[in-house]
């Protein structure tokens, strides 16, 4: 799984690579605006916010990629032991707030459970992709105005694949995103579900538009 940590503390931004490395893949920024960039630009499984930042606060990155319709958890962190801010903070968009100073087992056992919390990609909204329209709350799959039968997990494949399509991925980010870190089955199973999806699409054409980035993992193409 993949995390971004945005910290201007070097010291401390250095301590959170270090704990949460073992675990996680790590990005870090050290001001505003480099972390809304990386916010913007890649998937990440959570993101760990200092409210406090150069050039850009905390409050206006979580604004900014939840306007972007980007559902990513995000911890705040902050010096601050107030009310006001945490509100502040959780109105804003954010999951979760931790006060500095924290010790490494209490900001794992956070991350953990905004992971636990946000699941797989599902959403209860409804979704589209060209003819494949996927409604969340029925977790049900219309292609060209044809049902098809899908697993629950295939229905997540499916959904993450849509909402990041023109967008590689690798078999690491979706076997995380869909199966999670503490599964007990292995890689392997990505490329199996990944036929069996294609499978489902071939009646309809769109088994083409899973692409197979050899070495990488899949795209799905942004048509």
């Amino acid at each position: 799984m993949r995390l971004l940590v945005v910290e201007d503390h070097l010291d401390l931004l250095e301590a959170m690579i270090e704990i949460l490395s073992d675990e996680f893949v790590v990005d870090s920024a050290t001001d505003g605006e480099e972390g809304l960039f990386l916010a913007l630009q890649n998937i990440y499984d959570a993101i760990i916010l200092d409210v406090m930042l150069p050039g850009m606060d905390g409050f206006e990155i979580v604004q900014r990629i939840r306007k972007e319709e980007i559902a990513t958890p995000v911890l705040f962190l902050t010096a601050k032991d107030s009310l006001e801010d945490r509100v502040k903070g959780l109105d804003f968009g954010g999951d979760d707030y931790l006060v500095k100073p924290f010790q490494a087992p209490e900001l794992k056992a956070r991350i953990r459970a905004l992971l636990r919390r946000s699941g797989g990609f599902t959403t209860k909204q409804t979704i589209r992709y060209r003819g494949i329209e996927l409604f969340g709350k029925e977790k049900d799959v219309i292609v060209d105005g044809h049902p098809i039968k899908v697993t629950a997990k295939q229905y997540e494949l499916l959904e993450y694949l849509i909402h990041n399509k023109g967008m590689i991925l690798t078999k690491e980010q979706i076997y995380d995103r869909v199966w999670g870190f503490d599964s007990d089955t292995t890689i392997a199973i990505v490329e199996v579900f990944i036929h069996h999806l294609r499978k489902k699409l071939e009646p309809f054409g769109y088994h083409t538009d899973i692409k197979t980035v050899r070495g990488v993992g899949y795209m799905l193409t942004d048509q």
